[in-house]
């Protein structure tokens, strides 16, 4: 019989596809832009990512060895539109060190480890919190981790499935512990909470047509931040 957490996630993940489809995140046309977004996504709404993205492309720039060669410095005005430019510059550069130095420039090579040894390289580099690791496992290397954000935290907290003091740990413990181990289905679970975090569990929430509405605890206060 399952458990009460494992049956809640499943009856959250139905309730989310049935509203919108599969969404088949991350939007990038390699591994490698992947990390790049990773690191650009910080802070900042994903079309102003795009636009930076957009602009290395552009430059033929989209390979770790090239970029590297830029410097934080020359890295910094085509990723502008990213926001906190020149902090991401030094961020994204230092991701891309790792990566020259570590795997060769590479993304292919990273696959080689096992995924703790790859977290704990990850979280080594200055700049890079765990979602920021986590979201490069999962989506650039397709290890089955669960990528948590604000989003998430809102919503399981909420939905009554985890405590206010819940933190990335245990919330990421939570899918770890009562889901299959399974990239795909991380994936694609996390791309669902990303839109319910969009458009309906913002700060102030938006539950009317909110496809999890009928899960909210009884008598539970929606609004609570």
């Amino acid at each position: 019989m399952p458990a009460p957490a494992q049956s809640q996630l499943m009856e959250m993940y139905h309730l989310m596809h049935a509203r919108f489809g599969d969404l088949h995140w991350w939007p990038a046309e390699s591994p490698f832009e992947v990390i790049v977004g990773a690191v650009l996504t910080q802070n900042t709404a994903w079309g102003n990512v795009e636009k930076a993205i957009a602009n290395l492309r552009t430059a033929d720039l989209l390979t770790a060895r090239r970029l590297h060669a830029l410097g934080p410095a020359g890295i910094a005005p085509l990723i502008r539109p990213a926001g906190y430019f020149n902090i991401k510059a030094r961020r994204l550069w230092n991701v891309l060190d790792y990566l020259v130095a570590r795997h060769g420039g590479m993304v292919e090579n990273m696959q080689r480890h096992a995924t703790e040894i790859l977290r704990e390289e990850l979280l080594a580099v200055n700049g890079v919190g765990r979602e920021t690791a986590d979201s490069i496992l999962l989506y650039a290397l397709h290890r089955p981790i669960f990528v948590v954000d604000a989003y998430t935290q809102r919503i399981l907290k909420r939905h009554g499935l985890a405590p206010e003091s819940a933190d990335y740990d245990a919330l990421q413990k939570l899918f770890h512990n009562n889901l299959p181990a399974n990239a795909q289905l991380y994936n694609e679970f996390h791309a669902q909470i990303v839109m319910i975090g969009k458009h309906h569990c913002k700060p102030t929430p938006r539950c009317e047509s909110c496809p999890l509405r009928e899960l909210l605890p009884e008598g539970g206060h929606p609004g609570r931040p």
